[in-house]
């Protein structure tokens, strides 16, 4: 299977290692990269094959992963445009609808349209992701076992039905390591704040979030209950549980969400607007 990858920053180096990890051959890895550095990187860390500009090998890819930023993603998809025929094009790229960038591909032809959409979140830099992945219809089985199989070389991923569900994604897992690290930030705060060496305190707060996910992960009880079972009524669990409550941080979270989802439609209508 002949995979190109259309940019080589950190993602799509995460991608490439844990794809190797998992039994894809090096050789049939090729990445476009304009960094001269990045490319000697990547054939020394992995023994792909990178270069500056597509070339025929990389024209006739089974596979296109398109792992640009957003906003120069159409200028970097001029040398594919009225290229491709029954190449499998997968977006990793924030944002970015499949109607844009099957038009984009498309040149001055029909749009392409055997396309993913898949929204990553940062954890897959160490193999720890959850991705959310959009098909157009498209896109046959085969197609999606092998977005699927690429993808899950970070972390799990989640598909949905309905490209616009994409943006809830990016609200929830996209931006939620942020919220994770804001809470382990303050976890960290209140640690310093009852006397603990800045170390310490990092290891307390690190080690609760890690472990209490952990444990929520091996659980078949909801997040919910664990809670519960940590909750004696009027101890000191209930007690902080109480200020948070007060302090309205459940639907704040919520809210948060809402902002992100609502902010990555924004987004998707700004980075698809054609560049001339």
């Amino acid at each position: 299977m002949n995979i190109v990858f259309l940019g080589g920053g950190n993602m799509a180096t995460a991608l490439i290692g844990g794809m190797i990890e998992r039994g894809f051959e090096a050789g049939d890895i090729h990445v476009i990269e304009l960094d001269a550095a990045a490319r000697e990187r990547l054939q020394a860390r992995f023994g792909v094959r990178a270069l500056a500009a597509p070339d025929d090998e990389t024209r006739n890819a089974d596979v296109l992963v398109l792992a640009v930023k957003p906003q120069q993603m159409q200028t970097a998809l001029v040398p594919f445009a009225g290229t491709l025929r029954h190449t499998l094009v997968i977006s990793i790229a924030a944002g970015l609808r499949l109607a844009d960038i099957g038009r984009w591909l498309g040149g001055a032809g029909a749009p392409h349209t055997r396309l993913v959409r898949c929204m990553p979140n940062t954890p897959a830099l160490v193999g720890a992701g959850v991705t959310g992945m959009y098909a157009a219809p498209a896109v046959d089985t085969t197609g999606l076992e092998t977005a699927d199989r690429i993808l899950a070389a970070v972390g799990s991923t989640v598909w949905v039905d309905d490209e616009a569900r994409l943006d809830a994604v990016t609200g929830i897992s996209g931006s939620g390591p942020a919220y994770v690290f804001h809470f382990i930030e303050a976890l960290e705060a209140a640690g310093r704040a009852q006397g603990f060496s800045a170390a310490d305190a990092r290891r307390l707060a690190l080690n609760t979030v890690l472990g209490a996910a952990r444990l929520a992960s091996a659980s078949d009880d909801p997040p919910a209950v664990l809670r519960e079972k940590v909750t004696s009524k009027g101890g000191t669990t209930a007690a902080a549980l109480a200020q948070l409550a007060a302090a309205g941080w459940y639907d704040a979270l919520i809210g948060a969400v809402a902002a992100a989802t609502a902010r990555s439609r924004e987004l998707g209508e700004q980075f698809g607007q054609d560049r001339t």
